[in-house]
């Protein structure tokens, strides 16, 4: 069984960052399991036929990124029914070996509650908004809007809702820079490793 690390949060927290760093320098395999959403809402038509159906070279379209996928989506991931369809998915690449790296926003409540590692990583909407359209440009208010609304369909959804898992390690960064996100995050994987080799 590989070893697995959580990393939870709302949208532009970081945790995309954190978890691409942490799995490159402790050598695990990465899933962002968001983009999983963003490919079911992208290609359209019924969602569920398209979770399904979903293939890996749909997690490599260069429209994934946009924030019209992002809200896409956050929509199709309202639908119990994807879900399950990409519950499975996650829950085999976590526990291949050498294990891996799985950022979403249910992974430490729902995918791996069992995960070694839980990271729940946010800031303000104010900062990640900021962050968003530092990346993506248009009207910043309409961005800190979306941010919101995002938000409360994520936290407000009775399947799997967006929040911390209750043994997470709470990590904001609002005020924090990358580096030092990245730092507190491998410094939470690398005690557990310790843990797990001298268990």
């Amino acid at each position: 069984m590989g070893f697995t690390v959580a990393i939870d949060g709302p949208a532009a927290a970081g945790k995309g960052t954190i978890a691409r760093d942490i799995a490159g320098r402790f050598g695990l395999r990465h899933l962002d399991t968001g983009l999983l959403y963003r490919a079911v809402g992208a290609l359209g038509g019924d969602p569920v036929a398209a979770a399904l159906g979903l293939r890996p070279e749909d997690l490599r379209r260069d429209d994934l990124r946009s924030l019209a996928a992002g809200q896409a989506a956050s929509r199709v991931a309202a639908i119990p029914e994807v879900r399950a369809a990409l519950v499975e998915f996650q829950r085999r690449f976590a526990r291949e070996e050498p294990g891996a790296v799985l950022d979403g926003r249910d992974i430490g409540t729902v995918i791996c509650p069992e995960a070694e590692v839980k990271l729940y990583v946010t800031a303000s909407p104010e900062v990640r908004a900021h962050r968003r359209w530092l990346e993506l440009g248009g009207d910043e208010a309409r961005v800190l809007a979306e941010v919101k609304e995002r938000d409360a369909r994520d936290m407000g959804r009775a399947d799997a809702p967006l929040r911390p898992a209750a043994d997470a390690v709470l990590i904001d960064t609002s005020a924090m820079s990358i580096g030092e996100a990245v730092e507190r995050a491998a410094g939470v994987v690398e005690a557990a490793l310790r843990r797990a080799g001298s268990g």
